[in-house]
């Protein structure tokens, strides 16, 4: 299943060229996750309460072409993998069909202390 959230790139964005400033991407599929974790009906305050939160561990992500001031654009998210304790997420930024940024995002579950822990069984059914 892939998750879509909608975005449309403001001036703020955008660098003196009116291209999308590199780290806006990041940005930009921090939002998409956001968004997908709640659509999922995931209470990520919740968890926060049970002591277990979510961090990014690993970022491996492609430019691909540039996105510019006005654009509108799609962020599509899947899960690729789902082990103990981390979460694998392929995400694309895409302007109609065509691939702007790709990322694949590796997410832990730790403790507030910064201890890993596993996943919660709940929280692997829904993404799953």
């Amino acid at each position: 299943m892939t998750h879509r959230f909608a975005i449309r790139v403001y001036y703020e964005d955008t660098d003196m060229g009116g291209i999308v400033y590199h780290a806006n991407f990041l940005k930009f599929i921090e939002r998409a996750r956001s968004e997908w974790v709640a659509g999922l009906g995931l209470d990520q305050n919740a968890m926060r309460d049970d002591g277990i939160v979510f961090a990014v561990r690993r970022v491996e992500a492609d430019y691909m072409l540039p996105a510019r001031y006005g654009d509108e654009l799609e962020v599509r998210t899947t899960t690729a993998s789902i082990s103990g304790a981390r979460l694998v997420m392929d995400q694309k930024v895409v302007r109609g069909e065509e691939i702007l940024f790709t990322a694949q995002v590796t997410v832990a579950c730790i403790t507030m202390d910064g201890r890993p822990v596993r996943l919660p069984a709940g929280i692997r059914k829904i993404v799953n």
